[in-house]
Order: C-alpha cells, then structure tokens, then sequence
C-alpha cells in the first residue's frame, strides 16, 4: 500500500542536523505513526513520504522553508522577569508555554539578566536544513474518527 492522503502512516527515523550529530530517532520509542495529508508532520517530510510503499528506505534533506521556518529575530524579546510570576528559578534553556496573538507557543530562556528575561519564541530547529533516514514500516486506510480529528488513534497515535 503506497502513503497518501487519509492514510495511516508507521515510520522509522533517524534526524540529523548539518554536522551528522544525531538529533532525534525512532529507535528507541518505535515507529512514529502520523496522518497523511494533516500537517502532522514537517511538510517537507511529509512530501517526500507522497507515494512511497511499505520497506522503501531513503534519505532525505528538508531546508528550513519546509521544515520549522528560518529564524525570525522578532521572536526574540526581553521581558520583565515579573512575567513568571510563581517560578522560583529561571534559567537559560528552561521553556515555556506562552499566549501570544497567535495562541499558545513555546519559548526558550535565551539570557537572564537581573530582572530583564529574554525569550526566544523560534522553534529549536528554526533554521536549520533537517537530515532524515527514514524507512516506511506500515501504511493502512485511516478511520473516519482519525480523519475527522486530524490525528491518529490507538498504538503510536492520539488516545482518547
């Protein structure tokens, strides 16, 4: 059975960044299940995944357009440290969820200065040319539920 749209789709990954360091794999959780054509995934990844069947192995390159964007520096901002208001300790590289005009997203402790916080809302890999190996372990029909939620249920996916 090839990927397509609606369709349940297991795959197995390794992601490296330019240098080869290895940055994320499946290896140790198993196959990542996604649905196709629900922007659950990178886009990039997800059409270079377009027609492929059960078994095919590849490698991939997805730049930053197609993967979490270039970074942007007016997602960098410095804020009063009185923002956090009931958190004790903060430092560089803590995260946290953050209402913005275009809802909730996550941002990254940059620097901490005395009572000045800067906050970087890039996502990590903002930037980056993204190195995949993948292999296609399964693909299946997706429910009407899966399709009408925009995720997948059960083992690998969404429980409700």
């Amino acid at each position: 059975m090839q990927v397509q749209n609606d369709h349940v789709v297991s795959i197995d990954y390794t992601l490296k960044n330019d240098a080869g360091e290895v940055m994320d794999t499946s290896e140790q959780n198993g196959p990542l299940a996604y649905l196709h054509g629900h922007q659950n995934i990178i886009p990039g990844l997800e059409k270079a995944l377009d027609d492929k069947s059960v078994g095919d192995s590849f490698t991939v390159s997805i730049e930053p357009a197609d993967a979490y964007g270039e970074r942007d520096e007016r997602m960098i901002q410095t804020v009063p440290r009185s923002m956090f208001q009931g958190v004790d300790e903060i430092e560089p590289g803590m995260r946290f969820q953050a209402q913005t005009e275009g809802g909730v997203t996550v941002v990254t402790i940059k620097e901490v200065n005395g009572d000045e916080i800067t906050l970087d809302g890039n996502h990590e890999l903002a930037g980056e040319t993204l190195h995949f190996d993948v292999e296609v372990k399964d693909v299946r029909p997706a429910s009407e539920e899966e399709i009408e939620h925009g995720h997948v249920h059960g083992p690998g996916g969404h429980e409700h």
